[in-house]
């Protein structure tokens, strides 16, 4: 076109657009630049599964232009969840380095109330730990060969119905949920239980005197499972009850023998001692 190769028209036209960028862009672009917002951003050192306190983190002013997407700004969004990742001091937090759930390896450790225990015993053999095949939410019965030196191999009755929570390689990687990524399926070395102070008790004396084979009784729904566990809890009860209620009936029976006696005094006696 004849209109830009005049030379004139093309100096107009490039001042115009110079004034543009000065007056109309750059304002834009210094605008956003000074604007300021909030990120929460990490006061001390955060492990890879750590849950996240009011402690860990703070609140801080920072320039909005060019912070990353899923950036987390409000304090309260970040405090009870979980790292996915290693954070270190003066990091500031994304929403992909944080979890509603804790890491799978240690998850059923975040639902114990204190109701009960978990507890670890030894898989000192293949086939003492069902040849690798339990699984978490398995309900086992622990048989112990040679019990008490007895020469016999018995369930005691406070492990007659165990739920698994675990089953742990040597490596550390929890065997049944896959997170060891390897070649090969790591045989495991631990199963962990979850059980009452007494069983853990009972369990604790056996890991250090017999050796344990873990046979399963059932696998399948958790509402099933839980009538196990709760036939178990109700033996618990029972077993360790007995000393208690044969205490108070023998007290019982005491207070009603004087009673008893006292009133089936001698008369007489009483009189006499009264003369006196």
């Amino acid at each position: 076109m004849k209109i830009f190769r005049n030379r004139t028209v093309v100096g107009v036209l490039c001042i115009l657009l110079a004034l543009l960028i000065c007056f109309g862009v750059t304002p834009l672009f210094s605008r956003s630049a000074s604007e300021k917002t909030e990120i929460v951003r990490v006061t001390a050192d955060i492990k890879e599964g750590d849950e996240i306190t009011a402690e860990m983190v703070q609140t801080v002013e920072v320039g909005a232009y060019n912070l990353p997407s899923g950036i987390m700004t409000d304090k309260d969004d970040v405090i009870g969840k979980y790292a996915t990742a290693d954070l270190k001091m003066g990091d500031y937090i994304l929403d992909s380095k944080l979890s509603y759930e804790p890491a799978a390896e240690n998850a059923y450790l975040y639902s114990l109330d204190g109701n009960k225990q978990a507890i670890s015993v030894t898989i000192k053999s293949l086939a003492t730990g069902l040849s690798g095949k339990l699984e978490s939410g398995d309900i086992v019965s622990v048989l112990v060969a040679d019990y008490k030196g007895m020469g016999e191999t018995v369930i005691p009755p406070e492990l007659q119905y165990v739920e698994v929570i675990s089953v742990t390689a040597s490596s550390g990687y929890d065997a049944n949920t896959g997170e060891a990524v390897e070649d090969e399926k790591e045989l495991p070395s631990t199963v962990t239980l979850l059980v009452t102070t007494e069983q853990a008790k009972v369990l604790a004396g056996l890991e250090q005197e017999s050796e344990l084979h873990l046979a399963l009784v059932y696998r399948g729904a958790p509402e099933n499972a839980d009538e196990f566990i709760a036939a178990q809890d109700a033996l618990i009860e029972e077993l360790y009850a007995e000393p208690e209620a044969e205490a108070a009936e023998g007290a019982e029976n005491a207070e009603s023998a004087e009673t008893e006696e006292s009133e089936g005094a001698d008369p007489a006696a009483e009189s006499e001692a009264a003369g006196e």
